[in-house]
């Protein structure tokens, strides 16, 4: 089964190479470059897991993460913080709204893959 993942970034390039990873990985991939336009996804359609930039214009990923953990269907879905912005407090901050895991940019391929077949792994 495929695992659809919402990736929400504002960096394009983020977006096209991490989409490509993702999906060689065998995941189905959407991406929104915005929290907005997130958000509004997030409503449209279900997702099993999310991946947030922390800056991002608009919304910053910590009030998109905060707006997700707040609709039913996504107070238990993994949210993976993917950021540049990696201070002990930052990271502090996404885990008290509910972050699952927090990697810092540059983002490691190998590690990023590995943390989300850890994540969507049955329990």
């Amino acid at each position: 089964m495929s695992h659809k993942i919402l990736l929400i970034d504002d960096d394009e390039l983020i977006l096209l190479s991490v989409e490509s990873l993702l999906e060689t990985e065998g995941f189905e991939v959407a991406t929104a470059n915005n929290g907005d336009e997130g958000l509004a996804k997030a409503a449209a359609e279900h997702f099993d897991v999310f991946l947030l930039d922390i800056i991002m214009p608009g919304k910053s990923g910590f009030e998109v993460c905060a707006a997700l953990r707040a609709m039913d269907d996504y107070a238990q879905v993994p949210i993976v913080m993917l950021s540049a912005k990696s201070a002990e407090a930052d990271q502090q901050q996404g885990l008290s709204l509910g972050v699952t895991r927090f990697l810092p940019k540059p983002i490691d391929p190998d590690i990023l893959v590995e943390v989300l077949q850890e994540v969507v792994a049955p329990s």
